[in-house]
């Protein structure tokens, strides 16, 4: 029996533990069985990238039959994939409700990313990013947050290459790390993006170290404590200016919380370990923020918090009214930076043939408004 079929089945991939556990409880009343089961379960899915209860061979071949009748291990759609000419790949899902968001696979020499969405659409409206053209739609559950992770597995050969990951030698080959930088802003949609990290965290599957998992902010200032305490993962927040007015206009959360509010909670709230860094990212725009001023505000204000700034060139999409700084004023911009002893890479764009470099993800959706 295929678990693609009889969509009306619980979806148990992208579930937690915890879930997992309650669910098969109804088939094994002894709790350590049930422990038993739950860890099958989860080697078989993460571990080994099987989609059918048929193929769990230390699994009782009736308890397989039952499973198979109530739940499913459904991978997400892909409806279109585009693979750039720099080797970034591109996926547009669609989703069970033919909802459409944007995944992208970055591979490079020392680490290959995938970034993913964690919602259709997003609601922050930032101007300089494709993405908030798109109205929100809604949020994404752990499963469709986990989809995209797996189906990018499947679609890359990814499982039999990982029993193999101590012969590598390329990066190319492997996903190396997560980042929440697709659609949407992850902080609001906390409680699917937590179940979601806790997946791709668990060391008897995805096994992905926190610090491999950064999740991007626009600066939902109340939730980033509690991400940071409650998920570990790494922080980035999207600053891109270094006034209230500039900001207002490119990232309109900020007359919500502004950018003293934002620092001050990165200061305060964000207990850092050992050689970690807050990042910023920081997208250069002609004429907007890249003056000299604005990297020694810059400066100024991340002064005293451990920091990386990364320094985006603009990546234009159609209809946008900004344009990209130039070469020589994203170095005298950056050279102020790295005085001050902060890191602050240049990041090169990637995708851009195939709108996938960052601020340029968007998709069509047959819904326009928001259910959450």
């Amino acid at each position: 029996m295929s678990s693609k079929t009889n969509p009306q089945r619980l979806n148990v991939l992208g579930l937690g533990r915890d879930q997992l556990f309650s669910l098969i409880a109804d088939f094994e009343t002894q709790p350590k069985k049930v422990s038993m089961r739950v860890n099958q379960l989860w080697s078989w899915i993460y571990c080994h990238g099987i989609s059918s209860f048929d193929n769990m061979t230390n699994i009782d071949k009736n308890l397989r039959e039952k499973l198979e009748k109530v739940f499913r291990i459904s991978r997400l759609s892909i409806e279109k994939k585009e693979v750039s000419n720099d080797g970034t790949t591109k996926y547009l899902f669609c989703l069970e409700d033919q909802s459409k968001i944007e995944t992208v696979f970055i591979p490079e020499e020392t680490r290959s990313t995938l970034c993913i969405s964690s919602q259709v659409g997003c609601t922050l409206s930032c101007s300089f990013c494709h993405t908030g053209t798109q109205k929100l739609v809604r949020n994404l559950s752990s499963q469709e947050i986990i989809g995209q992770v797996i189906a990018v597995y499947d679609d890359l050969g990814l499982w039999e290459k990982m029993k193999n990951e101590r012969c590598q030698s390329s990066y190319f080959d492997i996903i190396t790390n997560i980042v929440f930088m697709g659609m949407g802003e992850p902080l609001l949609n906390y409680e699917e993006v937590k179940k979601a990290c806790n997946i791709l965290m668990d060391n008897k599957g995805l096994d992905f170290s926190r610090r491999r998992i950064t999740l991007s902010t626009a600066g939902i200032v109340p939730k980033i404590k509690m991400a940071h305490e409650e998920i570990g993962c790494m922080i980035a927040v999207s600053l891109h200016a270094t006034e209230d007015k500039t900001r207002d206009m490119l990232v309109p959360i900020n007359k919500k919380w502004n950018l003293e509010q934002l620092i001050g909670a990165l200061k305060n709230d964000v207990k850092l370990r050992n050689s970690e860094r807050v990042t910023f990212e920081y997208v250069m725009l002609d004429g907007v923020n890249d003056t000299n001023d604005d990297a020694h505000r810059l400066v100024k204000l991340l002064k005293g918090l451990p920091s990386k700034v990364n320094l985006i060139p603009f990546n234009s999409w159609t209809g946008s009214q900004y344009k990209r700084s130039n070469k020589d004023r994203i170095k005298a911009f950056r050279d102020i930076i790295i005085k001050s002893r902060l890191p602050s890479p240049i990041r090169k764009p990637r995708g851009e043939d195939i709108m996938a470099a960052c601020g340029q993800l968007k998709s069509s959706s047959a819904k326009e408004k928001a259910s959450i």
